[in-house]
Parts: structure tokens; C-alpha cells; sequence
């Protein structure tokens, strides 16, 4: 008991020291921040870009109070409504837990509540049928003679709502794209494009490299031999250019969901760089006394490997995936630039760069703003990675 006691102890130990650390480092700090602030549009979108109203009451014969942005959240009608219904989803469940933590106390009354909450929210995603939506809501608010509330940006990224390429103004703060969609309105919702490939790809590459590093670094000998030779012939094909043969060949399919075949697509090329750095950690726990340990008690080597020795270069990982976010949300961008990513009309910040191709000074506005969010995005994550490797390594 005394035994277990101690070892929780030195955990939270570490893990204080390695949070104090993370929160003494300030560019760490800054870019910790600088992920929340793309999570956070990403994520409440439909409260901040929207074309329909948040809320509509009163007027003549029409009478009650209506919510018309609410069946979009649970069925959109975007070509890419799986990413659509995740974010939904987790904007549901946030508001859910936000709730929850307001009123009730009890940790664990919350977390059962919490439960059952992401739960039910599941069968209004499920039950709701799509729907094509192309009322004019400003004009029937006139007819009506209802009053609203819209978002902010009371546009929808796919509504055409100004004449092409309009500089930013009052009106569009951004400016429009090529055929007169707000810009503020796609970059809010092409950060749900950039987020959902670099986090989703990295996890499915993350899975992938983990698996076959630990595989080969725990089992050594002609497998890892054979193995890590393999993936090295994998490892002299040029990843970028591997992309785009793959991209091409879908995209003349004319595959819907293109967003999940770019996470698809990079997931399984990106994988390489961590099996080298997962085999490496690995090879270095394999001859320490606490894995002899365990193969002299007799545990099978998937929980040695799983159970023990896992747990123990996480950090590593950890920090290769925060890295690898960043890197996958550049791959999407260079891939919709040259017209094999994220499929118009679809929101993407690579889509909004590739507008400007033709005249990047005149449409500067197409430029400047998804060039910044991709700087932003990419510092943002290399400041975190960085920051982690230096709390969890120990190194100031």
C-alpha cells in the first residue's frame, strides 16, 4: 500500500513540475493560448457566421418564438457534414458540461450527468433528416414583419452575398471571395477545415507509427529488421508528391466527403518519421529492470507493452503530435492551393489562398488574412510542441 502510495506520489510530483514548468515558459504559454483561440471559433461557429437567425419572434399572424439555426447544427447542408455534425457536436456538449459545472457540485454526479447528456445529444444528430435549406430569412423578417437575432456575421459561408472580390468594410469585414461569399464567414468556418485535418490525421499517423515503433523496439531481432526496412522503402517515396497522386485519383472519383479523404490521405503517409522516434524511446525503456521485471513475473507482452511501457514515452509522442498538427494543417493547405485538397464550395484557408492567385496584390484581403491564420496556426502549435518537450524533458 505504502508502495502504491509513493508511486502516485512521485506522478503528481512530476506532473506539478512538468505544469509549472509548461506555465513559467511564456512563448509555451502564447501558443497554448493561441490553440484555444482557433479552437474556440471553430468550435462556436454557427454562433458566430450564420445566415439564419439565432432567434425569431413576434410579427403579425406568425406569432412565437423560433430558432432556426438549430436544425442546421444537427443536420447541415455542407457537403462535409460529418466534420459539420463533430464540431456541432462538441459545441452542444460544451455548452452541456458548462451548464452542468454551473449547477450541479458533486464531481462525480457531474461526470455521470455529463454522460448521459453526450448520450442523448447523440439521437438528435441521428434522427434529423438534411435538408436544403434556401430561404431568405432577411427578406421573410421584412414580409413578416418579425423581429431576429443574428450572429455577428449574419452570412453563411456558402451564401453569395456582395459583389466578387469586395475589399473589406462594414459590411464585410474581411471582404468577399472570388464570387461574393464573406471571407470572415469562411475563415471562421475553414478553421473547423484546417483543425479537423491536422488533429484527426495526426491521431490516425500517431496510432499507426506508435503501433509499428513499439511492435519493433520491444521485439527486436529479425523482426524489427525486417520490419524498419520496410519502412524505410516507405520513407523514400516523396510524401507530398505521394499526396497528390492519391488526391488526384479521388478526386476524379468525385468522392464527396473530400475532407476525410485529405485526413485519410495524410494519416497514413505520416506516420514514418514517428515509428523511427516511438522505436528509438522504446529500445531505450526495453533495458531498463522494470520490463525484465515484467517478463520474469510472465505477463504477455501486450500488456508489458500496453500497461508498462507505453505509459512511459508518452511525453515523446505527446509532443510529436502537436508538431504533427501543424504540419498536417500546412499539408492541407498546400493540397486545397493547388486544387487536390478540401473540395470547393467547402471553406478552407488553402481554397481562399488559391483565389488569390491571379492577382494577389489586388485581392490582397484573400492573401493576407488566410496567410495570417495559417502563420498563426502553425506558430501556435510549434510554440505548445516546443513548450512541451521542455516541461516534460526537464530542460530549461
Amino acid at each position: 500500500m505504502s508502495s502504491a502510495v509513493e508511486q502516485n506520489a512521485t506522478v503528481e510530483s512530476f506532473r506539478s513540475r512538468a505544469v509549472r514548468r509548461f506555465c513559467s515558459d511564456t512563448p509555451a504559454v502564447a501558443g497554448a493560448v493561441g490553440v484555444l483561440l482557433l479552437l474556440l471559433p471553430a468550435v462556436f461557429a454557427p454562433l458566430l457566421a450564420n445566415g439564419r437567425p439565432l432567434i425569431e419572434w413576434g410579427g403579425g399572424d406568425a406569432g412565437g418564438v423560433e430558432m432556426p439555426f438549430l436544425r442546421y447544427l444537427f443536420a447541415p447542408d455542407s457537403t462535409e457534414y460529418l466534420i459539420e455534425q463533430f464540431f456541432n457536436y462538441s459545441l452542444l456538449l460544451l455548452i452541456a458540461y458548462l451548464l452542468l459545472r454551473l449547477t450541479l457540485r458533486g464531481v462525480k454526479l457531474r461526470r455521470m450527468c455529463l454522460c448521459i447528456a453526450a448520450f442523448l445529444l447523440l439521437f438528435p444528430f441521428a434522427l434529423t433528416q438534411r435538408r436544403l435549406d434556401k430561404t431568405d430569412y432577411r427578406e421573410r423578417l421584412e414580409r413578416t414583419g418579425r423581429r431576429a437575432v443574428f450572429a455577428p456575421i449574419p452570412y453563411g459561408p456558402y451564401e453569395i452575398v456582395g459583389r466578387p472580390y469586395e475589399a473589406p468594410g462594414g459590411e464585410h469585414w474581411l471582404g468577399t471571395d472570388d464570387i461574393g461569399r464573406d471571407v470572415a464567414s469562411r475563415m471562421i468556418y475553414g478553421a473547423r477545415t484546417s483543425l479537423a485535418v491536422g488533429i484527426f490525421a495526426t491521431l490516425i499517423a500517431l496510432v499507426i507509427g506508435t503501433a509499428v515503433g513499439l511492435a519493433a523496439g520491444y521485439y527486436r531481432g529479425w523482426f524489427d529488421l525486417a520490419l524498419m526496412r520496410l519502412v524505410e522503402i516507405l520513407l523514400c517515396f516523396p510524401t507530398f508528391l505521394l499526396l497528390l497522386i492519391v488526391m488526384s485519383i479521388l478526386k476524379d472519383r468525385k468522392f464527396e466527403q473530400s475532407i476525410l479523404v485529405v485526413i485519410a490521405v495524410i494519416g497514413l503517409t505520416g506516420w514514418i518519421g514517428l515509428t523511427f522516434l516511438v522505436r528509438g524511446e522504446v529500445l531505450k525503456q526495453r533495458a531498463l529492470p522494470y520490463i525484465q521485471c515484467c517478463e520474469v513475473i510472465g505477463l504477455s507482452p501486450w500488456r508489458t507493452m500496453f500497461v508498462h511501457l507505453l505509459p512511459n514515452i508518452t511525453g515523446p509522442i505527446l509532443i510529436s503530435f502537436t508538431f504533427g498538427v501543424a504540419g498536417a494543417i500546412l499539408a492541407e493547405s498546400g493540397l486545397s492551393f493547388l486544387g487536390f485538397g478540401v473540395q470547393p464550395p467547402t471553406a478552407s484557408w488553402g481554397g481562399l489562398l488559391r483565389q488569390a492567385f491571379d492577382n494577389p496584390l489586388d485581392y490582397w484581403h484573400l492573401t493576407f488574412f488566410p496567410g495570417l491564420a495559417l502563420f498563426w496556426a502553425v506558430l501556435a502549435f510549434n510554440f505548445t510542441g516546443e513548450g512541451l518537450r521542455k516541461a516534460l524533458v526537464g530542460r530549461e
